[in-house]
């Protein structure tokens, strides 16, 4: 009697061990399936997009400003010289852009007497007529292209 309790003892066990065996590889093949854990791709997803923001910080440092979240530099100056001069450029650049699409001309907003001069709107009660010109023409070849392409 004794014997037989043993017996099955011990084949309990080795069921037991060949399930966590083949459980294993089981999930181990899935994996190597699919290459990721749920976990992998949620850690890769947030490297990724920390690099991208790095790099988009290192870019705007590049055009000389900091990053403010809608795509234009911050160069410093008041916010009102900054909104003035944003959407005063992006207002020339939008019309030029249009133009120059219905007249067939080539895409090229230096040419622009607008982007040039960048002094559409400017009070000397805003601030720095540099810093204005600087944002102006930023937002001046971002709606140029926005005209050109038909928006």
């Amino acid at each position: 009697m004794k014997s037989t309790y043993s017996v099955k003892k011990i084949g309990t066990g080795i069921l037991a061990f060949s399930f966590v065996l083949l459980t294993g590889a089981v999930g181990m093949s899935t994996q190597a399936q699919y290459g990721q854990t749920r976990d992998d791709r949620y850690y890769e997803n947030q490297r990724r997009d920390r690099d991208w923001n790095n790099n988009q910080r290192r870019r705007d440092r590049r055009r000389g400003g900091r990053d403010n979240n809608d795509g234009y530099s911050d160069l410093g100056g008041s916010f009102q010289l900054r909104q003035t001069a944003l959407n005063a450029g992006a207002n020339e650049g939008i019309k030029e852009g249009r133009k120059d699409r219905s007249r067939g001309e080539r895409f090229d907003f230096t040419d622009e007497s607008a982007f040039q001069k960048a002094t559409k709107d400017y009070s000397s009660r805003l601030g720095n007529r540099d810093i204005y010109q600087r944002y102006f023409r930023e937002a001046f070849e971002s709606g140029y292209r926005d005209g050109y392409s038909g928006y």
